[in-house]
């Protein structure tokens, strides 16, 4: 096997596959020092200024001479903002539809929609009612539960604000869809929502501006009205046990894939996650969209560097102007802040070989594969197109799948090189190892090992299937690694925008 892997002829740095000692023979050039796995190696002499190239794409400038066999890292790389020349509808793909029409076994509801889990989320306006909602969800434990076998648990969605900021403005909308979008997510079979009374974040409102009718499965409560935490607690356990046997009547039944939407989604990567696990989630998102259905890719400041690859495929230029809107406002937010679009990668993704925003970009926009951009979605919007949809939202990942939840997505996927104990509900998350070595020793965390494209020679095509696969056996009602361990109860993160007053 190899010492490295090139991925562009282009390129003018390859990657380590092990590590190197110094004196290492790379393309006809001798290691100048210890390299270590997953990192950078330049194959060419570059002056300071020149550009580095990986992916056939600019992922930084030499911040000093580099001579051929160099480590190319944080140390020698200067980062610089996009200054890229867009263009719209060049780069159209069209997936051709799927001959035959796979299926899963999925929970269709009253309006249409088809849920992966069955749950009763007990959802919270403001963190003032979060203990109540805890203490209501938590009344429910797994010898009462056993008698509503089709139940998979009472959820409490709880969350540090609600109160404290405008009463408009980007915060308060992104809160709302947020709200509206677990309210209304199909793997919730019934939800009560809690809230104290006086807050900004008015439960009411929120019926209102969206309008949702209380019923037998869709109930509120406020503290304040109640008279109190403890009468809220017994009221609100009386609603959710009057709830479950409605909850219970759910039954699985065949669903054609076109009704799934998968949250495509990284974390803690590394060098490998734009080599391995990222384009076989790509693939996979491909198959779905030749059945009909939908791979929604997010975080903003983590295609920054990457969307000009994006605007060539979105369907039309107003999809591709939008994204690039949302870069725009990217850049002024952390410029505003005193920060930097280059704040990411973290440091255990340079740790990992990642040295610039633009290189870990470049790797994370394969999990959205060659399909047409079909949408670009705010953050907690409804995706209502199938295909493929960008939704914006922040790189932290909690935050970010929140928004693609209540977007829709009743799957959730996640690639990860470091290593990622992540998991969410509703939405069951399968994790997918970008590398063998992290595979093996988190075994219990990760559901699948890309890493075997690079250590046994599997094709990329071949473990995209599979992953494709692996997302019909989950909707079907498969736990995955992060439900056998009881993730997703602390998950439910609305990404904060504006002032906290």
């Amino acid at each position: 096997m190899s010492n490295v892997v090139r991925l562009d002829p282009s390129d003018n740095v390859v990657t380590a596959i092990k590590p190197l000692e110094l004196g290492v023979d790379i393309e006809g050039h001798a290691t100048t020092g210890l390299i270590p796995r997953g990192h950078k190696i330049a194959t060419a002499s570059m002056a300071v200024g020149d550009p580095i190239r990986k992916y056939a794409q600019i992922i930084g400038y030499a911040a000093e001479p580099i001579a051929p066999g160099d480590h190319v890292h944080s140390h020698n790389v200067e980062f610089r903002n996009t200054d890229a020349e867009y263009e719209f509808a060049t780069d159209l793909r069209p997936i051709e539809p799927a001959k035959t029409q796979d299926t899963f076994m999925g929970y269709r509801r009253a309006n249409g929609k088809v849920g992966t889990r069955n749950y009763i989320a007990v959802l919270t306006s403001v963190n003032c009612s979060a203990t109540a909602a805890r203490k209501i969800a938590d009344a429910f434990g797994p010898e009462e539960l056993s008698a509503y076998p089709n139940v998979d648990g009472v959820v409490a969605f709880v969350h540090g604000t609600g109160c404290g900021l405008a009463g408009d403005g980007d915060g308060f909308a992104a809160l709302q869809r947020v709200m509206w979008g677990y309210a209304r997510h199909p793997n919730h079979a019934g939800v009560l929502m809690v809230g104290l009374g006086c807050e900004v974040n008015q439960i009411d409102w929120l019926l209102e501006a969206y309008g949702i009718e209380q019923g037998p499965l869709f109930q509120t409560m406020n503290i304040q009205d109640v008279a109190g935490l403890s009468k809220t607690v017994e009221l609100g356990i009386e609603k959710v046990r009057a709830m479950l046997p409605a909850a219970n009547e759910a039954q699985r039944e065949p669903c054609p894939a076109s009704e799934l939407k998968v949250a495509l989604q990284c974390g803690g990567s590394d060098a490998w996650s734009g080599i391995t696990a990222n384009p076989a989630v790509g693939y996979a998102c491909d198959l779905l969209v030749a059945q009909g259905g939908t791979g929604v890719l997010a975080e903003t400041p983590e295609i920054y560097g990457a969307e000009h690859l994006l605007t060539r495929r979105a369907v039309d230029e107003k999809v591709g102007k939008k994204l690039i809107s949302l870069i725009r406002w990217w850049e002024d937010y952390t410029h505003r802040n005193k920060g930097s679009m280059d704040n990411n990668p973290s440091p255990g993704n340079k740790k990992g070989g990642l040295t610039t925003i633009l290189e870990k970009s470049l790797g994370a926009a394969a999990k959205g594969g060659t399909s047409p951009l079909t949408g670009v979605y705010n953050y907690g919007e409804l995706v209502d197109k199938p295909g493929f949809a960008f939704m914006d939202s922040p790189g932290y990942d909690p935050a970010s799948v929140t928004g693609q939840i209540a977007s829709g997505c009743n799957v959730v996927t996640f690639t990860t090189g470091r290593g990622s104990a992540f998991g969410s509900k509703p939405a069951p998350c399968s994790k997918i190892a970008t590398n063998t070595q992290m595979y093996e020793r988190m075994t219990d965390d990760m559901d699948y090992n890309a890493g075997a494209i690079l250590s046994d020679g599997k094709s990329v095509e071949q473990a995209g299937r599979e992953i494709y696969e692996m997302w019909l056996r989950v909707a079907s009602g498969e736990q995955t690694k992060s439900e056998l361990q009881g993730l997703g109860d602390f998950e439910f993160v609305p990404w904060q925008i504006g002032a906290t007053m």
